[in-house]
Parts: structure tokens; C-alpha cells; sequence
């Protein structure tokens, strides 16, 4: 599973991040989280808000930052 967090840096993107790395460690899932800031890539994935999370390269959150619980939820069901 490839997941990437989008956002330009900012407080709520770092804590997508951060979350997301939490989630797929507490999961055990096989899955590498990177984040991107490059404003041109994000712009690729047509998101309107930030931060974005994507799953395998389909935007599946934007412009908000969900519970552990709920971004668990997330994961799983898009594995």
C-alpha cells in the first residue's frame, strides 16, 4: 500500500502525517507513508484542500485532519 499525506508543510498537514504513521503501525500494515509538499504534484491530484490523503493514487480525505479511529477506518477499508 502507497500512502501519500498533501499539504504545503502547515500544522494540519504535519499532523496527517503523523497520524497516518501512527495508524498503519498500530495496523501492522505493509504500507510506506510519504508526504508531499510540491504544490505542482499536488495540483496532479486536483485537490481543492489540504491536507489530502491518498491510497494507492486515489484521493480518499481532504481538508481535515480525522480521529486515529476514523483514519484506522480509512485504511482498512481501502486496503
Amino acid at each position: 500500500m502507497e500512502i501519500k499525506v498533501l499539504g504545503s508543510g502547515c500544522a494540519r498537514c504535519k499532523a496527517l502525517e503523523k497520524l497516518t504513521s501512527k495508524a498503519v503501525e498500530e495496523l501492522n500494515l505493509d504500507a510506506t507513508v510519504e508526504k508531499v509538499e510540491d504544490i505542482q504534484k499536488i495540483m496532479e491530484y486536483a485537490v481543492m484542500r489540504t491536507p489530502a490523503l491518498v491510497i494507492d493514487e486515489k484521493v480518499v480525505l481532504s481538508g481535515q485532519v480525522p480521529k486515529i479511529n476514523d483514519l484506522k477506518e480509512l485504511l482498512t477499508n481501502n486496503l
